[in-house]
């Protein structure tokens, strides 16, 4: 490597071995490519030799033009362009498309009463408060009151205690705390553990539907497909302790549930929301100003490691991937 920042630096690889044809027409293009992705890990190669065959094949069968192209390689420039260190527009790029639902599906099977996963969506951060067994994640105006409440099983029906529960959830605006100009902090999320006997319980608002943002290349695209940028409402739910549980809870009866702009309900997903009336029931759980509030039970049933993965190895083996090693 050149001392000389004035100079250009290669990288360390020189040309493969054997010489490549030149490439004279497009057959030899995407053979040269192929060739070219011959590294010796294994799964690298796998990934890389696919996807250049894959993009390669959709050029051709779509017929692309060179204003086409370019203004793919304009849209994604602009997608990266909108990320922000608490905005990640390449996921919900990901997810509008159906692949953030799809790499989840493959990577969490469904397994007996285990609670099945969802997709984690643009919102997460890392900064979710720690709370307190029953208090809220949400600061109050932020919609109406419910209350969430279950435990954390295995699949036995053992309690698991001390799993760290992540949540989170957009407000009645629609808005997610991230969205908001000026964000000084976390708001309608929250971290807790669950207790001796595996029960969790907060305080949060009802999950409305909302619109995803438009305001991004992502929401123009949707535009132009002439598809609704709504998802369901939803609760988010991150459960760590054993193999690491990401999903949500839709709410019944919401008209975008079988239309989720990102394709994340799941039928066990969908949870029916109870009407608690009690005013002293309502101050009893600690609701400022009293009843009536939704209550949400559901208990989070979660994987070994090892049941994880035996169950992610039996998708591989379906998918004969390894057959490619």
């Amino acid at each position: 490597m050149s001392d000389d920042p004035t100079k250009a630096v290669p990288n360390p690889y020189g040309p493969p071995a054997e010489p490549l044809p030149l490439p004279d027409s497009d057959e030899i293009i995407t053979q040269n490519a192929i060739k070219l992705a011959n590294t010796p890990n294994p799964r690298h190669k796998l990934i890389f030799q696919n996807l250049i065959r894959h993009l390669h094949e959709f050029v051709k069968e779509t017929d692309i033009t060179t204003e086409e192209w370019m203004a793919a390689i304009q849209f994604l420039t602009a997608t990266g362009q909108k990320c922000t260190p608490i905005r990640q527009e390449f996921i919900l790029l990901s997810d509008v498309f159906g692949v953030s639902a799809l790499v989840d599906a493959f990577n969490n099977p469904s397994v007996g009463n285990a609670t099945e996963s969802s997709v984690l969506g643009p919102f997460f951060t890392e900064d979710a408060a720690d709370i307190a067994m029953g208090e809220s994640i949400a600061s109050e105006g932020k919609g109406d009151y419910m209350y969430v409440q279950g435990r954390v099983l295995d699949i036995q029906g053992r309690p698991i205690a001390g799993a760290i529960i992540e949540t989170w959830e957009a407000d009645a605006n629609g808005y997610y705390d991230t969205q908001y100009p000026g964000r000084e902090g976390p708001d309608c999320r929250g971290r807790l553990k669950s207790d001796a006997d595996g029960k969790y319980q907060y305080r949060a608002v009802v999950p409305m539907s909302y619109p995803i943002p438009g305001d991004g290349p992502v929401g123009a695209m949707l535009e132009m497909l002439q598809r609704h940028n709504i998802r369901p409402g939803h609760l988010h739910l991150m459960a760590k302790g054993y193999h690491t549980l990401v999903t949500a809870l839709y709410m019944e009866g919401d008209e975008y549930l079988t239309s989720d702009t990102v394709f994340g309900v799941k039928k066990s997903l969908v949870v029916k929301l109870k009407t608690i009336e009690s005013e002293d029931e309502a101050k009893k759980r600690g609701f400022p100003k009293g009843g009536p509030f939704k209550l949400l039970e559901k208990d989070l049933v979660l994987l070994t490691e090892h049941e994880a993965a035996v169950a992610r190895e039996k998708v591989t083996q379906a998918n004969l991937i390894t057959k490619n090693f």
